[in-house]
């Protein structure tokens, strides 16, 4: 099954997208997908549901509300960190971008004014429809998964790294999360080890991996995080990037730009296509003709 919520944003409505692309109304059931829905979403019947007219018109938002949290794991692709040029880690890298960070998959993505190291990252992102706490069975550990989507960790790698070190404050910025289009229950996705992901900047391909690549599976991340913290329905993990992020690329490094169009494709979960716009030249005034 794939989730969604269609319309203007801070109005979107909850659908079931079906296999042609037709939109189901999810009104009845419920006013939005939120974490006491998607916990029940095994038990939603499809059949009884009517088509939502005007489908073509309508934007797609992110497939689920405002999660109480997003977790992000950093370095869990054997080639990303060779690219960044550091070790394998031990365990899991693990941090937090702010839930406002979260937007839709065609969304503009609004970099920090004047930003120049603002970097992309392809990644699968797990959303949960159980709690999850101190699970240290990888069984019960995937049973709690709602489903999966396509997700961009948006990253400012001056903030990141340089300014500090706190990784969350250079990856919280809102619009810093696209996901989407919709959300895909595990049993349409398969196997979460063997999803392709591609991005590409401008029509050029950047990123092109597999999550087969991951040092850790989703199973060991979610047994993990849960001894950190505590996981809830509608939570998101965003589970890393393979290789051919900007920061990883030799002088001058291809962060994005003002204008630049970054596309996501996922397979089942969908595709990204976001704008990047910096707020500083949008907002500055037309020259004289």
């Amino acid at each position: 099954m794939r989730i969604a919520r269609v319309g203007a944003p801070g109005s979107e409505r909850p659908v079931v997208v079906s296999a042609d692309g037709t939109l189901l109304d999810l009104c009845g059931l419920t006013p939005d997908i939120d974490g006491a829905f998607l916990g029940r979403l095994a038990t939603v019947e499809t059949a009884a549901l009517q088509r939502l007219p005007g489908a073509e018109e309508l934007r797609f938002g992110a497939p689920f509300t405002r999660p109480g949290k997003v977790v992000g794991i950093g370095l869990n692709y054997r080639d990303h960190a060779a690219e960044a040029r550091v070790p394998l880690p031990t365990e899991p890298v693990v941090f937090l971008k702010a839930p406002t960070s979260v937007s839709g998959p065609t969304d503009d993505i609004r970099t920090l004014p004047q930003s120049v190291t603002t970097d992309y990252e392809v990644e699968l992102g797990v959303v949960l429809g159980a709690t999850l706490r101190d699970e240290r069975d990888p069984g019960r550990a995937m049973a709690a998964v709602a489903g999966y989507v396509l997700a961009h960790d948006v990253s400012d790698r001056a903030l990141q790294l340089e300014r500090g070190g706190t990784w969350t404050k250079g990856k919280s910025a809102d619009t810093f999360c696209p996901v989407g289009p919709w959300l895909v229950t595990p049993d349409e996705l398969g196997d979460p080890a063997d999803v392709r992901l591609r991005l590409a900047v401008n029509g050029a391909t950047r990123q092109d991996g597999s999550t087969g690549d991951m040092l850790f599976t989703i199973a060991e991340l979610l047994c993990y995080v849960s001894g950190l913290m505590t996981l809830e329905p509608g939570d998101l993990i965003v589970t890393g990037t393979p290789a051919g992020v900007a920061m990883g690329q030799p002088e001058p490094r291809p962060y994005l730009r003002h204008g630049d169009v970054v596309e996501l494709d996922g397979g089942v979960l969908g595709r990204h296509r976001n704008l990047v716009v910096d707020p500083a030249r949008s907002a500055a005034p037309a020259a004289a003709s």
